[in-house]
Order: C-alpha cells, then structure tokens, then sequence
C-alpha cells in the first residue's frame, strides 16, 4: 500500500505525572516474591524497563487523548474548522458506548462535518489509524484529520497485583502468564495528517504493508472481569509472553519482506526505527531476525515502558523532537501486537 500526497503534519503527546518504578511494584509484590524464591530486580532485568507512568486517579482516555490533540493542533498551525476526520485509536476507552472519539471531539470543539469514531487493535491501533485517514486523504474524501490515543492502564497494574497477592496457587511458571501486565505503562499521543497541498516540508508518508497471523490469537487476551461484591470490575490481562513473542517476530519477518518489495526500499535506506516498545529481548530479537543495526533502534521503553497504541507513535515524536529523525532521511515505524497482526509503515522526510 502506497500513498502519494499524504503528510504527517504534526505530532503532540503528553506523559502521565506519577512515576512507578518497577522497584516499587516489587516491594508491592515482596510476599510473592519471597513464596516463589524470585530474585529481587527481575522484574527491570528482563524487561527493561526502570519505570512507566500513571495518569492521576479519574483520568479517562479522552481526557489523555485531548491532551495530546491540543498539542497537536498547535504543532500543526491548522484551526480545528480545517479537520474532516477524527480516530481515536486505544486499547483503553471510556466506555462501551459511545465511542471514546466523541469525547474527544466535543472537548477539543470539532466541527460538527467531521467523521468521529474508534479504530481498536491492540497495540496497532494507531498505526492502523495512520493507514485509514491517508487513504481518506488520498482519495480526496477529507483534506486533514486528526488521529489521538489516550491509554490508561492503572487498573490493570492494580488489578495485577491483587490478584497475585491473592492467588495462593500461584507458581513460578502460572506468574510469567501475568508478567506482561507489570510491564504496562499510560501515555497519549496524537497526530495531525495532511494532504500535502496543505503541508510544507513535512514528513511524507510513503506507505505500509500488514500481515495477520490470528493462529495465535490466544496468546494474548485481556479485560475486565465480573463485578465484585463492592461493585468494581477488574481489569485483567493473560499474556503467554515466551510464545508471544516467537510468534510475533515470525509474523513480522514475512511482513518485512512485503514492507520492503512494496515501497521499493532496501534495509539500508532505513535510517530510523521507532517500534512498538515491548521489552528488550524482544527488540534485541527483531533486529536480529531482520537484520538490522541495533543502533538505529531509537527506544523510550525504558522510561514509559509498554503504552500499547501510545507506544509506536509517540516514539517516533519523540526522535522527530530529539533530532534523531531528519530531513533527507527515512524512517519505518514497525508494530507487532496480540491477534497476532504485524503493520509496519514508511516514513520520508
């Protein structure tokens, strides 16, 4: 899939303001520690990840969201009038219905010709997102739109430490099926795109190319459970991680081949990477397995850990800010997530 006259107009995002170590989620969880003999400092070892951050209590999805869509619409200089289209794209919503998009839309004071809805799929929403408006922008139906995510995971982290400290038949083998939720962390994210008729000297968005390998699908699945008797429903999380992740980089190298044979590229026209940040034996893995230099790997998972569908996109913000992604380069955010799906994208600038 290939696209000639979009343009990526503007990022924003915002980071929560409380920080959780993943020292203190072990002091948290020391008596499961010392029942299962696990050596203090696993839980940074083989993530690598020192911390994440967590929204103030109350938070919702949309609110994070119009964090990140404020910033946005003032990176991109354009008036809120001027946007056709509105996506959020989070695994975290407000609720079932109505979309979290509408929130969103109504505080940021959309106009009311605007399509406004939700795109869910794991931790590649947002880059699913991507690929939507700018064929909606491609084929001329909106001239910008406005993409956002606003993830909130602190129910799952306290729903997973309560569950483990309460689960008396735990072992070293059934906690690893949690581990993958000690991992996550809160963000937001948003990103204007353009035709470029409207855009100057942006980042052009060359195009992507996807595979699904949904064999797996059970390997990672989450939500919330029934109510308890105080009313509150938990959120919880089932990751097989080991296999997960074999999947995963097996989809993602016959999606890598498409990637490369669709845009014309070769590996070594890449001069940047922003992933989805999972962990990293994880990445260390992927590039191998592609062939990649490590070293064009730019990461923030080890300062906000796993923010699903924040993840991919407000990495890539972050090396636009810190001058790691230039002009006359090229740059390929690439996203695995649980399904299994795999969306890699090209980026020019």
């Amino acid at each position: 899939m290939k696209f000639q006259h979009v343009r990526l107009h503007g990022f924003g995002y915002e980071l929560p303001p409380n920080v959780i170590t993943s020292d203190a989620i072990e002091e948290r969880l020391a008596p499961v520690y010392v029942k299962l003999k696990l050596p203090k400092g696993r839980l940074e070892l083989m993530s690598g990840i020192k911390e994440r951050r967590f929204w103030d209590k109350g938070t919702r999805p949309s609110d994070a969201a119009v964090l990140a869509g404020q910033k946005a619409l003032a990176a991109s200089g354009l008036p809120a009038s001027e946007l056709g289209c509105l996506i959020f794209t989070s695994v975290s919503r407000d609720m079932m219905e109505p979309a979290t998009a509408s929130f969103v839309h109504n505080q940021l004071g959309l106009p009311e010709q605007c399509l406004v809805f939700d795109i869910s799929n794991a931790c590649l929403g947002f880059l699913d997102g991507m690929l939507f408006l700018a064929n909606m922008i491609e084929l001329g139906q909106v001239k910008c739109g406005l993409l956002v995510a606003g993830e909130t995971a602190e129910d799952l982290l306290e729903s997973t430490i309560k569950n483990l400290a309460a689960d008396n038949s735990l072992t070293r083998k059934t906690i690893k099926y949690s581990f993958a939720s000690l991992t996550i962390g809160s963000g937001a994210v948003a990103l204007v795109m353009t035709h470029e008729k409207y855009s100057r000297g942006m980042q052009k968005f060359i195009g992507g190319a996807y595979r699904a390998n949904t064999r797996h699908s059970e390997l990672c699945q989450g939500g919330q459970t029934s109510a308890s008797a105080s009313g509150h429903a938990s959120t919880l999380m089932a990751t097989d991680s080991e296999e997960l992740m074999k999947r995963g980089i097996e989809t993602a190298k016959n999606t890598w081949h498409h990637f490369l044979e669709d845009l014309g590229w070769l590996g070594t026209d890449i001069d940047v990477f922003f992933c989805h940040q999972v962990g990293q034996a994880h990445a260390r893995l992927l590039f191998e397995r592609l062939g990649l230099t490590p070293g064009k790997n730019f990461e923030t998972l080890s300062f906000m850990g796993n923010t699903g569908s924040v993840s991919a996109p407000v990495t890539m913000a972050m090396g636009i800010e810190q001058g790691v992604f230039k002009k006359g380069q090229r740059a390929a955010l690439l996203g695995i997530g649980s399904g299994i799906n795999c969306l890699m994208l090209g980026v020019e600038w």
